[in-house]
């Protein structure tokens, strides 16, 4: 009998592979129905919440003992602390209610229309509740429907309504305060009915904001009326309503470790539907007035657009699922099936924040819940993360990003590049302040003002110390992963001919930083800025927060290498003669990378020399990716093979976990077997309910750092290009049926179907790119 099933499994995915060639079946792919998560008892608490959002709000949702809850972030949400805030929890429940104590229940995540059903019975009573997020407004929509007339009665919970001092371990929810020996206070929110609704909100307190703080500490106030400040008159908020609802008191209570103050709104008379929504609006104001006059003005669009709003969400998630997909093999019991299903789960999650104006971060996006159902020891509130707030680590960011080309997600890079953007100008000022050159220096950890997080710049710093680096073991000297981002703005130019001028300003600034930066201190030890070959002394450096106070750190010069190239490959109308010039001195200038002897075998060095070993990452194969200077048809592919499978180092921080992007190297490596096997580690179901809430490896839950390299490695398996070749297969088992389409260069998009080991069907756009295409099944 199960061999008959998989037969007919077998049948479906074939057919399902045929159909889908056609336009008509274009509108929907009937596999990623497969894919959606349904729930079929009641969740114990927030950790068992499914995601869900739009545009640039992220939802939790939950039942819990027969009451839908929801809590809710946007992006953008940054307090005095710079501690990004959740926008509160909703809570509805139903009178008579089918929910509490019902004989039915069903929690599903529809993934194809962006939304989640909620269904529910008790006897002949069943009611049906639909939780959707606006796309292109930004509006949370909960849509009650039942058999039977009920009351609705919406309760917006609020936590942050007393100024409270912040324990010890929750200066890590606010990353730039961590071991601050000051007290750190939470300012409160306000919140109050406003007429028929809810009204709640946050503005910051310019006298009581980090900004200040860091710049004092950084000795920058010198120059702190040039510095851009983005929590200054940052207020942000929102409103509850519902049709045909009243205020109906103040209520309180608690939530697992958490008192809350709930304004409950109550249906003036029972109905078989309710209809409730929450809007959320962010913006730096010059007064309260101004916030309240913008959130006005989004309530009109709302309205404005109440009939057309739904399908518009809908299409919008529909067309997002046809840019590009993964659907691997056709077994569901498969480890391989669960892969796939667990990639797009991701990208769901990445969808969420699509026109965010902060990027999503690395360590749990717009998903966090209480922090104790990560780890017991954080008792603390729903804000809480580890490594939080509006501190961002550029290491663990590029795992989110990267995978966004191949997927076509171009709209969704812009939040990350605009970060570096908007803090450009505060980046050259301080190098300019402190070491009167010019040039961008970002850190590895920076607030998003652009300066370092208070924390890692130190709080106990030698007087003696160079001013402009962070005294901290883990990160000092660590600039060069701002150029991961500069090779994106690149890449993304390559991949859709888009227009990147407005970037270009941060990738010379980049550049520039380093060669004026090492030309300078050069200078200060002895008469010559370069060595005896004419190259720069990249010293100190660091590779990675491994390889510590290195001489030629391999990082440093393959990002370098590999920007400096790319700029000068960029066509005419983007550069000066000059600035052309310019790249190319820089390009002479950057010395060549390390090699040494291990086990007899020549490998890939980390550095030309280092002090110490910090942490367990291999920069040294970093030249395979992200910089691509080796790989699949490549010179000196046996080099890096070699680093990965004799570097003693390398082999002992192999892993899956978190960050670790072995998975990746592998499959660059074309190592097929250990690609596949590291990347199924990285994409399993989740402890957690849901299946992509990975975590919480080095830092939180959701873990978006093994979600991104997770996603990156299956990519890289499947398809690899080099400028305009394209290798298909280069590391993909050849046992794995599999049905993607993958975007690469030159606005390329390349669909295929392998099915027992044969390409069954491969189709390029434009048509004229097929000859760029070389498949290796092994």
């Amino acid at each position: 009998m199960e061999a008959i099933h998989m037969s007919y499994k077998k049948f479906i995915f074939f057919l399902y592979t045929v159909l889908i060639c056609t336009p008509a079946a274009f509108a929907q792919h009937p596999l990623l129905d497969d894919y959606n998560i349904t729930w079929r008892t009641q969740s114990r608490h927030a950790g068992e919440s499914m995601p869900c959002g739009g545009g640039d709000i992220g939802l939790n949702v939950w039942v819990e003992n027969g009451e839908l809850l929801c809590y809710l972030s946007q992006s953008g949400w940054f307090d005095e602390n710079n501690t990004l805030l959740k926008a509160g929890r909703i809570r509805i429940k139903l009178t008579p209610n089918p929910f509490e104590n019902g004989t039915s229940f069903r929690q599903t995540l529809q993934l194809q229309e962006g939304r989640i059903d909620i269904s529910g019975g008790k006897g002949r009573h069943t009611a049906n509740i639909r939780v959707w997020v606006d796309v292109f407004r930004p509006v949370v929509h909960v849509e009650v429907n039942s058999n039977t007339p009920v009351t609705a009665t919406a309760r917006y919970e609020n936590w942050r309504t007393q100024d409270r001092t912040l324990a010890k371990g929750e200066l890590l929810a606010c990353a730039g305060y961590k071991g601050y020996k000051g007290t750190v206070t939470a300012r409160h929110d306000e919140v109050d009915f406003d007429h028929n609704a809810v009204l709640f909100y946050h503005r910051n307190r310019d006298s009581a904001s980090i900004f200040n703080l860091t710049v004092r500490q950084q000795g920058l106030a010198g120059i702190q009326q040039q510095l851009w400040n983005p929590l200054q008159g940052l207020t942000f908020g929102g409103l509850m309503w519902g049709a045909r609802m009243e205020p109906a008191g103040i209520d309180s209570g608690q939530y697992v470790n958490t008192p809350y103050t709930a304004w409950q709104l109550h249906s003036t008379k029972p109905a078989r539907s309710h209809r409730i929504h929450v809007l959320l609006h962010a913006a730096q104001a010059p007064a309260y007035a101004d916030w309240y006059k913008g959130l006005q003005q989004q309530i009109k669009k709302v309205k404005v657009a109440d009939k057309t709003a739904s399908r518009e969400t809908r299409n919008w998630w529909r067309q997002y699922w046809q840019r590009s997909y993964i659907f691997i093999n056709n077994d569901t019991a498969s480890t391989e099936w669960q892969a796939g299903r667990n990639y797009q789960l991701f990208r769901y999650m990445l969808g969420c924040n699509a026109y965010g104006a902060y990027p999503t971060k690395f360590n749990g996006g717009l998903f966090t819940y209480d922090p104790v159902f990560v780890n017991e020891k954080y008792p603390f509130t729903p804000d809480h993360r580890n490594w939080g707030g509006g501190t961002f680590t550029a290491q663990n960011q590029r795992l989110v990003y990267w995978p966004m080309l191949k997927n076509g997600d171009f709209d969704m890079m812009k939040a990350q590049f605009d970060f570096y953007l908007r803090a450009l100008h505060n980046a050259e000022a301080r190098t300019r302040f402190y070491w009167n050159h010019a040039g961008a220096c970002f850190t590895e950890q920076m607030e998003t003002f652009g300066l370092p997080a208070a924390s890692e710049y130190g709080w106990k710093r030698p007087a003696y110390f160079d001013a402009g680096v962070e005294y901290n073991r883990w990160l000092e000297y660590e600039w060069d992963t701002a150029l991961e981002f500069c090779l994106m703005i690149l890449d993304m130019q390559r991949f859709t001919g888009q227009d990147i001028s407005r970037y270009l300003p941060l990738v010379e600034s980049c550049l520039t930083f380093f060669d004026e930066h090492y030309q300078y201190l050069a200078r200060r030890r002895g008469a010559q800025a370069l060595d005896g070959n004419g190259h720069l002394v990249l010293y100190p450096g660091s590779a990675c927060e491994t390889y510590k106070m290195t001489y030629n750190s391999t990082t440093t010069i393959a990002g370098l290498h590999t920007v400096t190239s790319r700029m000068l490959a960029l066509p005419d109308k983007y550069l000066s003669a000059a600035r052309r010039q310019k790249l190319q001195a820089l390009l002479q200038r950057i010395p060549p990378l390390s090699f040494r002897n291990m086990q007899g075998h020549t490998t890939i060095a980390p550095a030309q020399s280092w002090e110490r070993i910090n942490n367990v990452e291999t920069p040294q194969l970093y030249p395979v990716f992200p910089y691509g200077m080796f790989g699949i048809g490549k010179a000196g592919l046996d080099t890096a093979v070699n680093t990965w499978l004799y570097d003693t180092t390398a082999v002992q921080h192999r892993g899956y976990v978190g960050w670790k992007q072995d998975n990746i190297f592998c499959a660059r490596l074309g190592l097929t077997d250990t690609a596949a096997r590291y990347t199924l580690e990285k994409l399993k179901d989740a402890r957690p309910r849901f299946p992509a809430f990975w975590g919480p490896g080095f830092d939180w839950t959701p873990d978006h750092n093994q979600g991104g390299a997770g996603m990156i490695g299956l990519q890289e398996m499947l398809m690899q290009t080099d400028d305009r070749h394209i290798y298909l297969f280069p590391a993909w088992p050849a046992t794995w049926n599999v049905r993607f389409k993958l975007h690469a260069p030159y606005n390329t998009t390349v669909e295929g179907v392998l099915q027992d080991g044969k390409v069954t069907m491969l189709q390029v756009t434009p048509a004229e790119r097929r000859k760029d295409v070389q498949v290796m099944l092994q």
